[in-house]
């Protein structure tokens, strides 16, 4: 496909289904909301969650490790496991202890994504016509927070990440919301 093939693909992608981008910004704002509205709450869950996920997958690869014993690293596969499995107790058991460290690594993440979101928002730049704004807006507005939550640690860990996932999921829901919205228009 040729360079300009692909900003009149991703278009008429976006136009024919607005419909379905409009209902995840919908969605994310409504969650965003509800994480800014229970900042220490949404830390505790995404602290629970995640200790979850670490304990479920350490589970997960002690069994098919044990199942595969003859592997090469057989050793180091379930030394892995196991530091994921007790990553995960500790998590979901003290998800408060857990605070910190979730809050440094959703730090690095929101810092990622911003600039990976601003990196997107220039490659539609050619698609959009002016929509791409809003992809611009959610990485700079993310590069903002993870400045902001590193510059206040420790202290920032009691409230951080319901905040930085509760801003993210509004700002990313309404950037979803608007270009949906202009997409619509274009294509009616």
């Amino acid at each position: 496909m040729t360079d300009t093939g692909l900003p009149l693909k991703a278009e008429h992608t976006f136009e024919a289904h607005w419909r379905m981008f409009f209902f995840e910004g919908v969605v994310l704002v409504v969650l965003g909301i509800i994480a800014l509205i229970l900042p220490p709450l949404a830390s505790i869950a995404v602290a629970i969650l995640f200790g979850w996920v670490l304990f479920a997958g350490g589970v997960v690869g002690l069994i098919t490790t044990l199942a595969g014993r003859h592997a090469p690293g057989f050793w180091w596969s379930i030394l892995s496991s196991l530091v994921a499995i007790v990553a995960g107790v500790l998590l979901f058991g003290w998800p408060a202890g857990g605070a910190l460290s979730l809050t440094v690594i959703l730090t690095g993440f929101l810092a990622a994504d911003g600039i990976l979101t601003i990196m997107l928002s220039l490659e539609y730049r050619r698609a959009l016509h002016g929509r791409w704004m809003w992809l611009m807006v959610n990485g700079v507005i993310d590069l903002f927070l993870a400045a902001l939550i590193f510059i206040g640690l420790p202290a920032s860990a009691a409230w951080a990440i319901g905040i930085i996932v509760g801003v993210d999921m509004l700002f990313g829901g309404s950037s979803l919301i608007a270009m949906s919205l202009a997409a619509r228009n274009a294509s009616g």
